[in-house]
C-alpha cells in the first residue's frame, strides 16, 4: 500500500504544518509533495522528511512573494505524477486537493477550509490595496479559481473537516457531506505545571494577518490599561505596533528558532491570566494549546472555537467582534473559577494519540471499503 501525503506549502510553521506532522506519523514513509519548501521556516523533524517541490520553487523571488504567483499554483499542484500511489491524503485550506489521482486511487482530503480568498473573502480580497486593473485581474482570476476548485472538491473520494464551522462550508460551497476529525494539539508538550504561578498579564498568540482581528484586542487593552502580551510575527506587525499603547507588549522574533519558539510560548501560556483570541478561526489549534497548560480563553463566540472551548468551564465567549464587547469580557472575567486539571482534560480530547488513531482508522476503513466494492487499488 503506497501512501502520498500532498501539503499547499511549506513556507511557514503553523497550524496546519502542525497536523502534517501526526498525518506523517501515521504513514512515516510517505512523500510529502508540496508547491514551495523553505527549510529555514520548518522545524528539523520536517526537515528529515522526504519532501517533493513543483516547478514554482525554481520561480524568482518565491521564497518572499510567492502570492504574486498565484495564478499558476492550479498548473503547479497539478503537475504531480501521483499515479504509482493507492491512497493520496491532501491536507488543504486551497491547493493540495487539485492534485490528479487514477480512478482507482483513494484520495481524501482533510479541508482546513474552503479556498478562502475565493469564497469567504472574495470581496475584501479582490478590493484591498489594489490598483483598478489588479483589481479587475484578481476578480477574474477569483472566478476561475472558483470553478477550479469546486471541481476539484468533487474529484476527491471523501473530504474531511477539522470542525463544524468548516464542514457546513463545504456543504455550501461543495455541496458535498463531510465527516469531522478535529485536528490535533501536542498536549505532551504543552503542560500544566502547577509550580508555575499566574502573572497579571494577558496573552495573544497569533500571526498578524488582519483575518485574525488582532487590531481588537490592541484596542480594547489600550482602554482597559491592562498588560497584554502579543507573539508572533507577519504583515500586520507595525499597523499593531503603532496602535499600541505602553500596557500592549510584542514579542517578533519567535519565528528564528522552532523549537525555542515553542518552549517560549509555552512558558507565556502557563503564566497567563488567560489566551485572548478575537478572530474567527476555522478550528484554532492555540486556545487548545493554552487550555492544556491550565490557561482559559476569553474568544469571539464563532467558527472553531465553539467545538473546543467550554463557556463557564474552560473559557468565556464575548459575541460581537468590537473593542467594547471584548473589553467587557476581560472586565467581567473571573480567573479563579476555572480549574486547571478541567482545561487540561478537555485539551486532551484533542491530543495527538486520539487524533492519529482516529484518522488512521478513518483512512484504513474507507482503503477496507474501496476494496470490498471490488475496485483495484
Amino acid at each position: 500500500m503506497k501512501v502520498a501525503l500532498i501539503h499547499d506549502y511549506l513556507n511557514q510553521y503553523g497550524g496546519a504544518e502542525r497536523i502534517l506532522e501526526s498525518i506523517h506519523n501515521i504513514f512515516p514513509d510517505a512523500p510529502v509533495y508540496t508547491l514551495l519548501y523553505n527549510p529555514a521556516m520548518m522545524h528539523s523533524k520536517i526537515n528529515s522528511w522526504d519532501i517533493r517541490v513543483s516547478f514554482l520553487q525554481k520561480l524568482p523571488f518565491i521564497k518572499k512573494h510567492y502570492e504574486k504567483y498565484l495564478a499558476l499554483f492550479p498548473l503547479a499542484i497539478e503537475s504531480f505524477d501521483l499515479s504509482d500511489y493507492d491512497i493520496v491524503i491532501s491536507d488543504s485550506s486551497a491547493w493540495a486537493k487539485g492534485v490528479f489521482t487514477r480512478a482507482k486511487t483513494l484520495h481524501i482530503s482533510y479541508c482546513y477550509n474552503p479556498m478562502r480568498f475565493a469564497w469567504e473573502t472574495f470581496y475584501s480580497y479582490t478590493i484591498g490595496s489594489h490598483t483598478k486593473f489588479a483589481r479587475f485581474f484578481l476578480r477574474v482570476l477569483m472566478n476561475y479559481l472558483k470553478i477550479w476548485d469546486y471541481t476539484n472538491s468533487q474529484r476527491v473520494n471523501y473530504v474531511v473537516a477539522i470542525s463544524h464551522i468548516v464542514r457546513e462550508r463545504i456543504k455550501k460551497y461543495y455541496r458535498r457531506d463531510a465527516d469531522i476529525i478535529f485536528p490535533p494539539c501536542n498536549t505532551d508538550f504543552f503542560t500544566y505545571d502547577k509550580n508555575v504561578k499566574k502573572e497579571a498579564f494577558y496573552l495573544i498568540v497569533s500571526r498578524f494577518k488582519y483575518y485574525k482581528r488582532i487590531d481588537i484586542a490592541v484596542e480594547a487593552f489600550n482602554r482597559l490599561g491592562l498588560p497584554l502580551i502579543i507573539i508572533g510575527y507577519g504583515s500586520e506587525k507595525g499597523r499593531l505596533m503603532r496602535m499600541a499603547k505602553k500596557n500592549v507588549h510584542f514579542i517578533t522574533n519567535v519565528e528564528d528558532d522552532k523549537v525555542k519558539e515553542d518552549e517560549k510560548i509555552r512558558w507565556y501560556y502557563r503564566r497567563a491570566q488567560a489566551l485572548i483570541f478575537p478572530g474567527i478561526e476555522d478550528f484554532g489549534i492555540v486556545p487548545v494549546e493554552a487550555m492544556a497548560t491550565g490557561t482559559p480563553v476569553i474568544a469571539y463566540g464563532e467558527g472553531g472555537l465553539t467545538d473546543t472551548v467550554v463557556a463557564g468551564k474552560t473559557g468565556e465567549f464575548f459575541y460581537e467582534q468590537t473593542p467594547e464587547a471584548l473589553a467587557e469580557a476581560v472586565k467581567n472575567f473571573k480567573p479563579e473559577k476555572f480549574d486547571p486539571e478541567i482545561l487540561r482534560k478537555r485539551a486532551l480530547d484533542f491530543s495527538r494519540e486520539n487524533f492519529e488513531r482516529r484518522f488512521k482508522n478513518y483512512i484504513l476503513e474507507k482503503y477496507k471499503n474501496l476494496k470490498q466494492k471490488g475496485v483495484e487499488v
